[in-house]
């Protein structure tokens, strides 16, 4: 009994700290808005989930319930881990974990509770996306008929161990040292990108025996969904169906052809197979006990966390010191040494790389290695404008005269200066070649500097440009003209310049108001 009382006091502590954080309610006002719109009528022009030939299922709760699963499937396995991590990081460097570990804790119920306050605050958002589905299926008036249990088996089988999964990685990215910060929220976007392309290339080989016969499935049940959709469309129809489905079919120029979806038939088999996924979760965060002493002696507090590379890298005060003039000068070299004084090898190996890319590649290449540029340096972008906030200096630092202007100034100017050099290379060759091509890469190098101000000073956490850049990143490798500079680079440069007058308006009226608190 005492050991349940610990679990829950460290629970309910956690969500009490979570569900007051303005991300939180964002997080869940962003859901519900994004499921209202998941239940187009027959005259739109979307689908959120449709099967191969376009069709969709008539909106009863066993429907409505799927898409909802369909769509946490997509977005909350990616963004969840983002809202959820970072309790066990603020345990570790506000000390509280040294009063924790004088009690009679265990680590491995600690970080249950852990896992647990991260599955609750998962379960009151899809609980709500649930209640959203249920007001749409009312409204449509396809089939009115409330059915609970189908409407929440999918998220049950589908969305319950893949959250685990997710909440499982959680507790490990905060536990590794290297993974607390900018680093893990990169990694972590890579792994979630693997594991939804594999689960895509084996829906793509529907005559393997796993997808058509087996039990095993993907952390988030894409296959097996994508199995029963056709086995079920080809009962109804008594003939050969397309195998596979998609999450989003926009261009519609017809009404879809609906069917009955009552009810979702599972295999008994494929209930154990998505249970096995649950167990991993749990085994996963029991394996991380062993490591949290450990991990603990590294936090933010740790005299080895406090020992950065002052030392090294003296040929910076050589190269920089010749523009430390005027106050703005002053603090940007400051700043800029410190950030560049903390990279580590890998990092210089991989602005190399990108140099090497923009300087010798073609035009893909080239592009490709302006894009790994405008990402390398982004923990500096997305905290430059945190740091007072970070590491408790609010109090000194903004007592200085006119600092607020000064200070925003020479942040902004060492991100961009930053930027241009990374990227240097590309635009040399681009001016001459293409001229507004490079002033196209200056302009996205400016509106990327100033989205990471305006992101860290609105939302007060450096999290949300992290995920923004890393994401449209991804779609510009993807041929998504975000970043163009070859097919019409006029387009780019206009807008990411129109974008500079929304990020720098919000931040004037945003960073007064941080370094106030």
């Amino acid at each position: 009994m005492a050991a349940l009382q610990r679990f829950l006091a460290i629970l309910l502590a956690d969500l009490r700290e979570r569900t007051r954080s303005a991300r939180f309610w964002v997080i869940l006002v962003g859901m519900i808005l994004a499921i209202s719109q998941c239940f187009p009528p027959v005259d739109a022009h979307y689908l959120i989930v449709a099967l191969q030939g376009g069709e969709r299922g008539y909106y009863s709760s066993a429907w409505v319930g799927m898409v909802v699963a369909m769509l946490f499937n997509t977005l909350f396995s990616l963004g969840g881990f983002y809202l959820v991590r970072g309790t066990l990081v603020r345990d570790i460097d506000t000390r509280v974990w040294q009063l924790l570990v004088a009690t009679p804790m265990t680590r491995g119920g600690y970080l249950l509770a852990k896992w647990a306050s991260h599955m609750v605050i998962f379960g009151i958002i899809v609980a709500v996306g649930l209640g959203v589905a249920l007001v749409a299926q009312w409204i449509r008036a396809e089939d009115r008929s409330i059915d609970v249990l189908e409407l929440v088996k999918p998220v049950l089988l589908l969305n319950l161990p893949g959250l685990a999964i997710t909440s499982m990685l959680a507790i490990w990215f905060d536990l590794l040292p290297w993974l607390r910060r900018t680093a893990g929220n990169v990694l972590f976007f890579i792994v979630w990108i693997a594991i939804t392309s594999v689960s895509v290339a084996q829906l793509d080989n529907p005559d393997s025996r796993v997808v058509r016969d087996g039990w095993v499935s993907d952390p988030n049940g894409m296959i097996m969904v994508g199995r029963d959709f056709h086995r079920v469309r080809e009962q109804q129809t008594g003939a050969p169906q397309a195998f596979g489905y998609t999450v989003g079919h926009a261009g519609i120029k017809k009404a879809p052809v609906r069917f009955e979806w009552k009810s979702w038939p599972v295999r008994a088999m494929d209930v154990f197979g998505r249970g096995l996924w649950l167990l991993f979760a749990l085994a996963g965060v029991l394996a991380a006990a062993p490591w949290l002493d450990w991990a603990a002696a590294r936090g933010a507090g740790s005299a080895k966390a406090r020992s950065l590379a002052g030392a090294r890298l003296r040929w910076l005060d050589r190269l920089l010191d010749r523009f430390a003039r005027g106050r703005v000068g002053i603090l940007a070299v400051a700043e800029l040494k410190s950030a560049l004084r903390r990279r580590r090898v890998w990092w210089w190996l991989a602005a190399l790389v990108a140099f090497g890319l923009q300087a010798f590649g073609n035009g893909m290449a080239m592009q490709t290695g302006m894009l790994l540029a405008w990402v390398l340096p982004l923990d500096i972008l997305a905290r430059s404008v945190l740091q007072e906030k970070e590491y408790g200096t609010g109090g000194l630092v903004f007592a200085a005269p006119d600092i607020l202007r000064r200070l925003l100034a020479a942040r902004f100017a060492v991100g961009f200066a930053l930027l241009l050099v990374l990227t240097l290379p590309g635009v040399l060759r681009l001016l001459a070649t293409a001229p507004i091509a490079a002033l196209a890469a200056i302009a996205v190098s400016a509106s990327i500097v100033s989205w990471g101000l305006c992101l860290g000073a609105l939302c007060r956490h450096a999290r949300p440009f992290e995920l923004v850049l890393i994401v449209a990143a991804y779609l510009g490798l993807q041929g998504v003209p975000l970043f163009d500079l070859e097919i019409r680079p006029q387009l780019t440069m206009f807008w990411h310049a129109l974008a500079l007058l929304p990020a720098w308006l919000a931040l004037a009226w945003a960073w007064p108001r941080l370094a106030r608190h």
